[in-house]
């Protein structure tokens, strides 16, 4: 069976849903006006763009061609317009690293130095999270901005941490925390979907997916639209219970150690309503007084 996130029913579902959102006449074809069965692009279309045969592409497509070369995958993202992410998981689908067995996974922790950097910083919500979103470590605003109706200590205990996909979903604390919730989701699924790409043979990730869409009838209708993005850096908008509405810009920086973490940080535009409201929100939290270390599992 297909793990939600890797394998060629994968594969054929996100050149499906690539071929959907094309119009012949987007990719300068010539459509006579009749009537289509399917929307966007049919399959021989695709191919004729591609310059393979319809025969092979539909194989591809079906999961029955396996190891498709770097000029056919280039020639498919090209004709279907793919933004670089989305080349980037055309390959990890098509090409994916050989299933091994791994070693039983030991709970993620944030390095020492990670959770002093998170300390250190002054009037900045910042967050480490791990390769499967989960919350590693925060400083106490971005404790406070994102999730002060749960218990601070809370990442240092592996069995009950919170993970901010399962947060936005199932959780209705921080359902209220975004106004405009449709683009919040769609980024967190599109940022989940690129990270499962990534980490075919995850189990923890995998199953974190397929908790969501047992849950969330939300997440899964947006997973099925095979949307990626990598999302290191945009804007958020909140409406925090304490403060009201903030606008603030993001930097989600990976770490250089192989891990898959990433350490978040918001900020404001200097002199804005929002850099006054963090202000007055870190006054109402206080300042940062210690360095959590992760409990043993």
């Amino acid at each position: 069976m297909d793990s939600p996130t890797t394998g060629p029913s994968a594969l054929g579902d996100f050149l499906r849903t690539r071929r959907a959102r094309l119009q012949p006449e987007d990719a300068g074809l010539v459509s006579y006006g009749a009537r289509r069965r399917v929307p966007g692009l049919r399959r021989e279309e695709l191919a004729q763009l591609a310059g393979v045969s319809v025969a092979y592409y539909t194989r591809l497509e079906q999961g029955q061609s396996h190891n498709a070369s770097e000029g056919v995958l280039d020639a498919l993202a090209r004709a279907l317009r793919l933004t670089p992410d989305e080349r980037a998981h055309l390959r990890q689908l098509a090409r994916p690293t050989p299933a091994r067995r791994r070693p039983a996974v030991r709970p993620a922790t944030a390095r020492p130095g990670v959770r002093q950097l998170l300390a250190a910083i002054d009037g900045v919500p910042a967050v480490a999270l791990g390769p499967r979103y989960e919350v590693l470590a925060w400083n106490r605003l971005g404790h406070a901005l994102l999730a002060g109706h749960l218990d601070f200590d809370s990442p240092s205990r592996p069995m009950d941490r919170p993970n901010t996909q399962r947060l936005l979903f199932l959780d209705p604390h921080t359902r209220e925390l975004y106004p405009d919730r449709e683009a919040e989701t769609r980024r967190a699924v599109a940022a989940l979907r690129m990270s499962a790409g990534a980490r075919p043979d995850d189990q923890q990730l995998a199953e974190l997916i397929g908790e969501l869409s047992m849950k969330s009838t939300e997440f899964s209708t947006l997973w099925s639209r095979h949307a990626v993005n990598n999302c290191t850096f945009g804007t958020k908008h909140f409406h925090h219970p304490l403060v009201g509405d903030l606008t603030l810009d993001f930097e989600a920086m990976e770490t250089q150690d192989g891990s898959g973490q990433r350490v978040l940080m918001l900020t404001a535009a200097e002199g804005s309503p929002s850099e006054a409201a963090l202000r007055l929100l870190a006054a109402e939290r206080g300042p940062d007084v210690r360095i959590l270390e992760p409990e043993r599992p």
